[in-house]
């Protein structure tokens, strides 16, 4: 039933039109259907104005905002139907998880490092001579080989110091053929003419001191021949010594020798600093540094060029002392230049520091490479894996999959009729991406993938199919 309201009463002459009075006093009531909840019903005349009668209507039932409301429980319950079943099934069914069959194969553990191309060694070059550069024939850079020009210096100086040694030592030895073709020959001639004047005079004195004795001479005679004998004496005693010193083992031909000898010596150092003058290759290599230009003036002991020799070729790198137990002389590495990724070469650890740096807490290795590449350059950055173990056809898991991979008691989640099980295992090489099982589970086992987070011992599991 309608509800009446309060009566209002308003001038006539301002509202000759009910509609214009129920619209002023009664508006639109916009509730959520849009409809009217209140209408004017009558209009009374009385003095002093125009009554308006309002009236109130009863609400009326809105049939599809009943139909709304119902579509909405329906979807919340579906909702909660649909989580329900979804969180409910994990709880009973268990969790659908990803799982790792254990394998048989090989397992290869590798220490891991970067590096530098070195040589054993390398090789200053300088001059020995003051000097200018005349000339440089090579470049930084370049390839040499032993005996090749690489500096030149000017060595007008030299040429001529060597002129004067040859000189010099043609003298001497001139001297030396003299004393062999001439002085020795005549010394001997003069011992033999000695020799036959001593034996004249000898004859004289015994003939003129018999007639002295006998009265026969005169005592004047007797003094002329002795003088005479001791004249003849003394000349074979100095041609003695002449003939002796002219021979090969008198002093006369040693001192000649000797100033001969010294002259070649001379000559010998004159031509060997001369060869200063032309700075060569000592070894093959290649040249890694040049401080030296054209017309440079240069000192002995100044590095004007360093030769990298070629042969053996080093890698100097520096390994984390964790890894100093797997490191062995010998074993074998492969390695890659930075620059060339995919050309590999092998290396050996030929060194291993005996003490680690206390500042970087790392150990200095070095690996020989036999037969180096041609683009192999002089510190080059290279990346290196050197194979420390390697097991074959072992049962083996992912490394992701092992709980505590480092720690005293590692474990592993294995599935046995339906649910996770908790396996203690005993690990052997551990390789880059796997590892070696000894004990705890066997070839064909399946085991939970990558330790399987928010599972636990012991819960039921399903098997997701892994493809």
């Amino acid at each position: 039933m309608r509800q009446r309201a309060a009566l209002f009463t308003i001038p006539a002459w301002k509202f000759p039109n009910k509609y214009m009075v129920a619209q002023m006093l009664l508006g639109r009531d916009n509730n959520p259907q849009g409809s009217k909840t209140a209408q004017v019903i009558s209009l009374v005349k009385t003095p002093p104005g125009v009554v308006a009668e309002k009236v109130i209507a009863p609400p009326r039932k809105n049939f599809s905002a009943i139909a709304s409301r119902s579509a909405k429980w329906l979807l919340a319950f579906g909702v909660v139907a649909a989580l329900g079943w979804y969180f409910g099934s994990n709880y009973i069914l268990g969790p659908i998880i990803k799982t790792d069959v254990v394998k048989r194969q090989n397992v290869i553990q590798t220490v891991v490092a970067s590096g530098q191309v070195i040589s054993p060694f390398r090789i200053n070059i300088g001059s020995q001579v003051s000097g200018v550069v005349r000339s440089i024939p090579v470049s930084e850079g370049q390839t040499v080989k032993k005996g090749e020009l690489l500096i030149e210096l000017d060595d007008t100086d030299a040429h001529e110091a060597v002129r004067l040694a040859q000189s010099v030592a043609a003298q001497w030895q001139a001297k030396l053929q003299q004393m062999s073709a001439t002085t020795l020959p005549i010394a001997k001639e003069n011992l033999a003419q000695a020799k036959a004047t001593l034996d004249s005079a000898q004859v004289n004195f015994d003939r003129a001191d018999k007639l002295s004795r006998q009265g026969a001479g005169t005592m004047q005679a007797a003094d002329d021949a002795r003088k005479a004998l001791t004249m003849a004496q003394s000349q074979l005693r100095s041609a003695t010594l002449q003939a002796a010193a002219a021979t090969p083992s008198g002093s006369d031909y040693l001192a000649a020798q000797a100033q001969y000898d010294q002259a070649i010596a001379s000559q010998h150092s004159a031509e060997t600093k001369l060869g200063y003058y032309q700075i060569l290759a000592t070894r093959d290599g290649v040249l890694t540094t040049r401080n030296v230009e054209a017309g440079n003036i240069v000192q002995p002991g100044a590095v004007l060029m360093v030769l990298a020799p070629s042969g053996k070729t080093q890698i100097d790198m520096q390994i984390d002392e964790v890894n100093l137990g797997l490191l062995k002389l010998g074993q074998t590495a492969t390695v890659s230049a930075d620059a060339y990724p995919k050309q590999n070469f092998t290396g050996y650890v030929s060194y291993i520091s005996p003490a680690v740096d206390p500042q970087s807490g790392s150990v200095d290795v070095k690996l020989d490479v036999a037969n180096p590449p041609e683009y192999l350059l002089q510190s080059m950055t290279v990346s290196v894996e050197i194979q420390v173990a390697r097991r074959d056809d072992v049962n083996v898991i992912a490394n992701a999959d092992v709980h505590y991979l480092s720690g005293s008691k590692p474990w592993v989640l294995a599935v046995e009729n339906g649910r996770a099980q908790r396996r203690q295992v005993k690990l052997g090489t551990i390789g880059d991406d796997a590892v070696e099982i000894i004990d705890g589970v066997k070839a064909g086992d399946t085991i939970l993938r990558g330790q399987a987070p928010g599972v636990s011992d012991g819960q039921r599991v399903r098997l997701e199919n892994n493809g």
